[in-house]
């Protein structure tokens, strides 16, 4: 990591990592789980549709607020996601930290969890993470390129602006690493039609971000689309 992207963390108050800043279970959560949880955990259908038959709580809670659904999506247990919201759990749902599970899904590079999300009716527009940012925001932090295609194709809100007054455009610059992934995402959302001069809190356009940092090929699709 650069010297100026840690003085650039420092300035902002942040983590360098904020799309991380997710909680999946721990080992000690999956021992202590019962019932929707623990099933969840194992991704066993045959016990969840038990359970749900029973009257067990689709909304139950743990210790950092996940229901489990949300445990499913963390531990990519596809099959026990999609059953979960056809019985009704809410796939809109946050957990502790304001994740839902396209969010928790885009983070994970999980492509199929993210397709399970969508289809069960999880909104790739709604505001997450302590951020107050999206899930595209947080995949093109990461440089998720085939998420992000997959977010814009979904109807994700190209030019959000999350409280550290980043787009998912201009995140995929400054914590970025100008490499095949990232320079595909920030392509990705250039061609989708993501606004390419809002600026920064500092008034730094995209453009002046890639010049900064000096990623050629990103300040080539930049001017080429006419960035300022």
């Amino acid at each position: 990591m650069s010297v100026w992207f840690r003085l650039l963390c420092l300035a902002f108050a942040i983590s360098p990592f904020p799309a991380l800043a997710q909680v999946p279970p721990s080992a000690a959560d999956i021992a202590a789980y019962g019932g929707l949880h623990a099933a969840a955990a194992k991704g066993d259908t045959t016990e969840i549709e038990k359970l749900v038959k029973a009257g067990a709580a689709l909304e139950a809670r743990d210790g950092h607020r996940r229901t489990p659904l949300h445990v499913a999506a963390h531990l990519k247990r596809h099959d026990a996601a999609a059953l979960l919201m056809k019985l009704g759990a809410d796939a809109n749902a946050l957990e502790g930290d304001k994740y839902d599970i396209v969010t928790i899904a885009s983070v994970a590079d999980d492509v199929p969890m993210l397709k399970v999300a969508l289809a069960g009716g999880c909104k790739p527009g709604n505001m997450t993470s302590p951020y107050d940012g999206t899930a595209l925001i947080a995949a093109a932090h990461l440089g998720h390129d085939e998420v992000v295609s997959i977010l814009i194709a979904a109807g994700a809100p190209l030019d959000h602006v999350n409280n550290l007054h980043w787009t998912a455009l201009i995140e995929s610059i400054v914590l970025g690493d100008g490499g095949k992934r990232h320079t595909a995402t920030l392509d990705h959302l250039v061609k989708a039609g993501a606004n390419l001069n809002l600026a920064d809190r500092n008034g730094n356009t995209p453009l002046m971000l890639a010049k900064g940092r000096g990623y050629k090929e990103m300040v080539a699709i930049l001017e080429k689309a006419g960035a300022k």
